[in-house]
């Protein structure tokens, strides 16, 4: 696609059944909401976890360690602790019965992952300007026009087609969710890159 983002051909997933087992997820585990607020307490969940986390669902710390410019000094700052990314070993057994454990069980195959999450991004929103550690997988599930992701000075589409798509979030990026919809996204980091 360009020189951020490269489309993965050997791998093709079922669109409908991952979106199916999307919506099985959300009913065996909802995105959690702030009650005062109406606004997302945390729009990613887990697919895979490490043995010592409480929290299968959730990951520890979602964000993970990221990188970021945020104010007019233009100094950047490191943000959230570093997380051992390859500890993700675990597949919530809670999925075993869904499409899931099969994309799962597929990228584990062509690739080295850590964590594997589903990620909403309601409509409207953004995130901020940033850089991570390491390259992500993307498989788009559900998105619209408005949605787009921006590496350094470029903007592109990924497609709800089934395909994986690697991103090279080594660079500054951020994702715009312009649509009127929610955009969701199996997003899974990429070790060693």
């Amino acid at each position: 696609m360009n020189e951020y983002v490269q489309k993965y051909e050997h791998i093709k997933f079922d669109l409908d059944k991952m979106r199916e087992a999307v919506e099985q997820l959300i009913k065996i585990r909802p995105f959690e909401r702030d009650a005062e607020k109406g606004l997302l307490k945390s729009n990613a969940i887990c697919l895979n976890y490490d043995e010592k986390e409480l929290d299968e669902w959730f990951g520890g710390n979602v964000r993970g360690k990221y990188w970021t410019k945020p104010d007019s000094s233009f100094e950047e700052m490191e943000r959230e602790p570093y997380i051992d990314e390859s500890r993700y070993t675990l597949f919530n057994a809670k999925l075993n019965d869904t499409y899931l454990k099969h994309v799962y069980e597929t990228l584990s195959e062509h690739f080295a992952i850590g964590r594997c999450r589903i990620i909403k991004m309601p409509p409207r929103t953004t995130l901020s300007w940033h850089r991570d550690p390491e390259k992500r997988i993307h498989v788009s599930i559900k998105t619209n026009y408005g949605s787009r992701m921006f590496i350094e000075d470029t903007g592109f589409h990924i497609p709800a087609d089934g395909h994986v798509y690697i991103t090279d979030n080594t660079k500054y990026h951020t994702a715009i969710n312009g649509g009127e919809e929610d955009r969701i996204h199996l997003v899974a980091t990429l070790l060693n890159s």
